[in-house]
């Protein structure tokens, strides 16, 4: 059985995470009681209808104070089953929230005629501070479109075809800004920049063209030696610590060719010696 338990603050994608699970073959429920988290669980490991339960669901600050501070003792009790249970917690900055409720006109579960929506949100964030420390996974959600969202939840929960640690290998531009969910960032904007290159401008780390010019410079050779052997030597202590998700994020001025580049060939010298290595570009249209 695979459990997943999906959080995270009102306005940053639960109803679209949710949706995503159920479209891949999860028995989803929305806002379930945290207290009622075991006995769900229970249930579904004695389902007699199917072989492998898949189970998603939604706990948020709907729910009641007491039972949401409880989460770390019901989330043990859960997994003291052997079932597997992820939790994916979803957050963006107090601004995007500010704005997504004021483009929707939807009203914030935790407003009332003494609490204005900001204060709401950062309440929110307080009362779910108990899910957010044990997230097996974090994805900020501020610069994701509803189509990267998707496609963010699919990579990182559902394309793990073993068990164990999931390593993501992303390239971006710091011109949008660091992934805040990364674990570990890479600045590789001392490199040469393919960008000067009127011939390579349009193109990006994943073309011929691109891939051979910074093959062809010995700083490019010399930081992927220094970056995958780092890699090599610590990423299977973080799996030894039982890490379920680990991002590695390599940045670069635009996010079009040095770091995609450099995220391709690290991608793949940790695929030979790693199981489950996942390689995204954030910003590659």
């Amino acid at each position: 059985m695979r459990l997943i338990i999906v959080s995270g603050r009102s306005g940053s994608g639960k109803s679209t995470a949710l949706d995503v699970l159920e479209d891949n073959g999860y028995y989803c429920i929305d806002n379930l009681p945290a207290g009622l988290l075991p006995e769900l669980a229970e249930r579904a490991l004695i389902h007699t209808e199917l072989m492998q339960p898949l189970v998603a669901v939604s706990i948020d600050a709907r729910n009641l104070p007491s039972h949401l501070s409880r989460f770390p003792d019901l989330l043990e009790e859960v997994r003291s089953r052997h079932i597997q249970c992820d939790v994916l917690y979803l957050d963006a900055d107090e601004e995007t929230l500010l704005k997504r409720f004021s483009e929707t006109r939807r009203r914030h579960p935790l407003t009332n005629a003494n609490r204005s929506l900001a204060e709401a949100i950062s309440v929110e964030s307080v009362l779910l501070g108990p899910i957010a420390d044990l997230a097996d996974l974090k994805i900020n959600t501020t610069s994701l479109n509803l189509y990267q969202l998707r496609d963010t939840i699919k990579l990182r929960l559902l394309n793990q075809p073993e068990p164990g640690t999931a390593f993501l290998v992303e390239s971006f531009g710091f011109k949008r800004g660091m992934p805040v969910d990364a674990d570990l960032v890479f600045d590789v904007r001392c490199l040469p920049n393919p960008y000067w290159k009127p011939e390579l401008r349009e193109q990006s780390g994943l073309d011929k063209p691109v891939a051979e010019y910074l093959a062809a410079q010995p700083d490019v050779e010399e930081m992927f030696q220094d970056i995958s052997t780092y890699l090599l030597k610590w990423l299977p202590r973080f799996a030894a610590s039982n890490r379920a998700y680990v991002t590695i994020a390599i940045g670069c001025t635009g996010g079009h060719h040095r770091s995609v580049y450099l995220t391709e060939r690290v991608g793949q010298a940790l695929q030979k010696s790693l199981k489950n290595v996942q390689v995204r570009h954030r910003d590659l249209s």
